[in-house]
């Protein structure tokens, strides 16, 4: 009789997890480049599935934030003071207009700046001890003083689905790739829990719950009420409605990109859910 171990799950909000986080951070930036670097001056300005988006445009994103997570990370370490943080709500925005102001830089030149800037990036979190990993907290321009293990996490999330986005538009369409998708998983409930829209939560008081398969997998009840999400893992069982994944349909559907998830129980909670987060 043979017993199939389950393998255990990655901390990756801890310092223990920061080796394998960041493997899988460089490989999703490894393919990345190999989508860039695979434009021509034609294909560079192909519509990708980031709504307004084009590859140039991501490409001008990942510089946008790459450079300001060095800032930020200056800035914190210099001890100098930072203006407040602007808000998720305001992101997507803020991020359009960033992100459009390099269409103006020949192809060549913002590849190489992106690929000189996440080097440096790279550096800093190569350095980072167990101490800083989860003591240290640097601002984030839109979430405000943030550990330092978010801001590969967000390098993971942006090199994933802008990766996919820019797939999706070449006409390539396939998953995210396994390591990156279950590292995402605990992530997305922060993501979930910072874009509630307030005008769709207005006088919403609901439960539901969500499981993901693969890796991470696991069960979590989510509830909303008074406009404000949390979620704690464990028993589905006082649940309405129950939306299963598998961790890409959970990131993609977190991100908004895709619809995932199949809803087993309450469809009437399930619809009232799935209208009740902004797009970032």
């Amino acid at each position: 009789m043979s017993v199939e171990l389950r393998p255990a799950r990655i901390n990756t909000m801890a310092p223990e997890g920061k080796d394998h986080l960041l493997r899988v951070v460089r490989a999703e930036r490894a393919m990345f480049y190999q989508l860039i670097d695979s434009t021509d001056d034609q294909t560079w300005k192909t519509p990708t599935a980031c709504t307004e988006w084009e590859i140039r445009d991501v490409v001008g994103h990942m510089v946008d934030v790459t450079e300001a997570y060095i800032e930020r990370f200056a800035l914190s370490r210099a001890r100098e003071p930072f203006p407040p943080a602007h808000g998720l709500p305001a992101m997507a925005g803020m991020l359009d207009e960033s992100a459009k102001r390099f269409r103006s830089s020949p192809r060549a030149q913002l590849v190489a700046r992106l690929k000189e800037s996440s080097a440096r990036l790279f550096e800093i979190f190569d350095s980072l001890t167990p101490e800083q990993w989860t003591g240290e907290m640097v601002p984030h321009v839109y979430m405000g003083p943030l550990p330092t293990f978010f801001y590969p996490a967000f390098q993971l999330m942006d090199y994933s689905v802008h990766g996919w986005d820019i797939r999706a538009g070449l006409g390539e369409s396939r998953p995210l790739n396994e390591d990156a998708a279950a590292a995402l998983v605990p992530y997305m409930f922060i993501l979930l829990k910072y874009t509630v829209d307030a005008d769709h939560a207005r006088g919403v008081d609901a439960s539901w719950g969500v499981r993901v398969s693969g890796e991470q997998s696991g069960s979590w009840k989510v509830r909303l009420e008074n406009g404000d999400l949390s979620y704690d893992e464990g028993s589905l069982a006082s649940c309405p409605v129950v939306f299963n994944f598998d961790p890409n349909d959970f990131v993609l559907t977190a991100f908004q990109r895709i619809q995932g998830g199949a809803p087993i129980g309450d469809q009437a909670t399930a619809r009232v859910v799935r209208q009740l987060f902004f797009k970032i």
